[in-house]
């Protein structure tokens, strides 16, 4: 019986432990938590599926949609990120460029982005730095599904908190701000 109650109160502390690595991330203002409407979009710059950097004040004059997803090719974030593939060309008509951010590493990302012919950058944030500045949550190792669309001078206008991969890009796309 004593086994028994110290295997379980084991079990406790470790399943405990792992909501404990869910913490909640600090934003540049000291806050924590996501980055709400009218908060300037945290700069960020990042490596791509090729190796290439590019920074997100490289796309100030164009709306951005900077996604979170918790990792390439798992079923979510493959209907997703295909769902975004499939709207692109509406995207560019309406001027706004698309960024998938993960944890995921440059390589995953460059086999992922050709495996579905994905036509946008994905960014990979290994450290956790970019998911930190949005105020974005991180669990073992996987990052929260989150996106943020931001107008052409560098706000955040929307926040998607609760993402359904299958009809998220149409809300995305509703969500854009006009010219």
């Amino acid at each position: 019986m004593i086994v028994r109650r110290s295997f379980f109160a084991m079990a406790f502390v470790g399943i405990a432990g792992c909501f404990s690595l869910v913490s909640a991330p600090k934003n540049k203002d000291g806050g924590t938590g996501l980055l709400a409407v009218g908060a300037d979009a945290p700069e960020f710059s990042a490596r791509d599926e090729t190796g290439s950097s590019f920074a997100l004040s490289s796309l100030r004059g164009k709306a951005a949609v900077v996604f979170f997803y918790p990792k390439d090719g798992t079923p979510g974030c493959t209907k997703e990120a295909c769902a975004f593939r499939d709207n692109f060309r509406e995207y560019e008509r309406r001027g706004a460029v698309l960024i998938g951010v993960s944890a995921d590493s440059e390589a995953s990302h460059d086999t992922f982005r050709k495996e579905h012919k994905l036509p946008f950058p994905l960014a990979s944030d290994a450290n956790g730095s970019i998911s930190s500045a949005y105020g974005v949550k991180r669990m073992l190792g996987m990052t929260e599904r989150i996106t943020f669309v931001v107008n052409k001078q560098g706000k955040i206008v929307k926040v998607f908190p609760n993402v359904d991969p299958g009809v998220h890009a149409q809300e995305v796309l509703a969500a854009l701000p006009g010219e």
